[in-house]
């Protein structure tokens, strides 16, 4: 009889081992916690990685960031390009069970619209109204012809979320989001983690191999990577640039370097708030171009990215198609940046720079301060979660900020949130009719002859004003267990998780 039992328990720890084999999670390690999970009000790069299993979009981007089918199958311009028809993907379904359909649609570009608080509203501003052709066709109708509509669906503007959950959340909803993606929320718990479970009615299912996904913000990367090598991670972000020589020595691990389609600058306080008019770097053009000229940008790439980036001046990198050549990149030149603090009568001027917490921030920073201060600037370095940094910059409590933007694939999703005036990105505060008008022009222009000539009109203006000083557009430096299959490097630098696959 004692065998009998012995034999039935061995048999139900085998079966249990089994279950536990099978049932894999995916453990990823952010350098930053994200701020809300709502796409419609959600700001941060790192919600990004997250939504990216979350939320599906209309389009997504590949390798080359060709716009592909994704919620949305297809689309056709109007003759007058004032109209973009998509047809939406049969059989999905929202993580509650709900029906994805064209009413769907224009409830979410509807709530990116109109929903009190919205980043999404710069991004569709032009979209006038939305009709519902048939159950899986939906019309935009446009003001006017507006060439970035198609990517600014690549991204947050283009996720669906459960118009039934979105209504009974009300503005609770980014604390549990419903989404249609390939894995569904589970938890979250601040500045720890972030857990989602395989969705068993996503449309793709196919191309899902992990039953969970937990995120782990980790603001230090050299704890990130001390925990990607011990086994308690299985995919780092945002690896530092020093450890990435020894990274790719070790067969254990694998390695990744994408150039970003964003940039690293400083944004400067110019009309956010009455703050701005109590610094001299936001009261005065020469303050801000002294400071300018006291940066070295190689000398910045190469101390604090260990060359792992591109120096810039704008919100595309040099060799993008739309970098305005009539605005070359300034040198260094401390007599310069003297002669213009004089002029501006202020000699040794003062501000307070605000940074994430991250390290590679945190070395910018200081890197920064020790530059400026050959020109006479005394910079003060304040150092601060990110997600509530945001909230600072969305309220204007900063006289200048450290913020990288992730980049979006047309140069407009660069340029117009932070720049048009009264955007919900203008953490700057700067506003001009003249840029405004010239910038919707761009928008609506298609022809990418005219509008890089509209590009050049653009950069004479802001970077005169110099509300952002940009200074680099970094290498996504990613590290990951070497059983781990399937990584797709694009230039958006989000981990898509469909088509992973961790080997036993």
């Amino acid at each position: 009889m004692k065998k009998m039992i012995s034999l039935a328990w061995l048999g139900t720890c085998l079966a249990l081992s089994a279950a536990s084999a099978s049932a894999q999670t995916l453990r990823i390690g952010l350098a930053e916690d994200p701020d809300v999970l709502d796409p419609t009000l959600a700001r941060s790069f790192v919600g990004r990685i997250v939504f990216s299993a979350l939320c599906d979009k209309l389009f997504d981007v590949d390798e080359k960031l060709n716009i592909v089918p994704q919620l949305a199958t297809g689309h056709e311009w109007s003759a007058d390009n004032k109209s973009l028809t998509l047809k939406i993907r049969t059989g999905v379904t929202f993580h509650d069970g709900e029906k994805l359909d064209a009413a769907a649609v224009k409830f979410n570009i509807d709530r990116h619209k109109n929903l009190a608080g919205s980043s999404r509203r710069g991004e569709l501003a032009p979209v006038s109204s939305v009709d519902v052709v048939d159950a899986q066709t939906v019309r935009l109708n446009l003001t006017a012809p507006f060439s970035p509509l198609l990517a600014q669906l690549t991204d947050r503007a283009g996720m669906m979320v459960s118009p039934k959950a979105a209504q009974a959340a009300g503005d609770k909803f980014g604390t549990a989001p419903v989404c249609s993606g390939p894995f569904k929320f589970v938890e979250r718990v601040a500045q720890d983690r972030i857990v989602l479970e395989k969705y068993a009615g996503y449309w793709n299912k196919a191309a899902v191999n992990f039953d969970k996904v937990t995120y782990t913000p980790i603001p230090d990367a050299t704890v990130r990577l001390a925990n990607l090598k011990s086994g308690q991670l299985d995919f780092i972000e945002r690896v530092a640039t020093n450890d990435m020589e020894k990274l790719q020595a070790d067969k254990k691990f694998k390695t990744a370097r994408i150039t970003e389609i964003g940039y690293q600058g400083i944004t400067i306080n110019v009309g956010k708030s009455d703050r701005a008019k109590n610094n001299p770097l936001g009261r005065d053009a020469r303050v801000r171009e002294a400071f300018e000229l006291s940066l070295d940008r190689q000398g910045l790439a190469q101390v604090v990215m260990d060359n792992e980036a591109t120096v810039g001046n704008q919100w595309v990198a040099p060799n993008n198609p739309y970098y305005a050549k009539n605005m070359p990149m300034p040198k260094r030149d401390i007599e310069k940046a003297r002669a213009l603090l004089k002029q501006a009568g202020v000699i040794n001027p003062s501000f307070t720079l605000m940074t994430p917490t991250t390290s590679d921030a945190q070395r910018m920073a200081l890197v920064i301060q020790a530059m400026t201060r050959d020109a006479g600037f005394d910079v003060k370095i304040q150092s601060t979660e990110f997600a509530t940094s945001l909230n600072m910059a969305d309220k204007g409590e900063f006289d200048a900020y450290a913020l990288a933007w992730s980049g979006r694939p047309d140069p407009d999703g660069n340029l117009y949130s932070f720049h048009a005036c009264k955007q919900p990105l203008n953490y700057a505060g700067y506003c001009s009719a003249e840029t405004d008008a010239l910038i919707n022009q761009s928008r609506s222009v298609r022809d990418p002859a005219q509008r890089k000539k509209l590009f050049e009109q653009i950069a004479a203006q802001v970077l005169k004003e110099r509300p952002v000083i940009y200074l680099y557009h970094r290498n996504w430096l990613w590290a990951f267990n070497g059983k781990l299959s399937g990584v797709r490097q694009i230039p958006d630098g989000l981990l898509r998780v469909t088509g992973l696959k961790m080997a036993p």
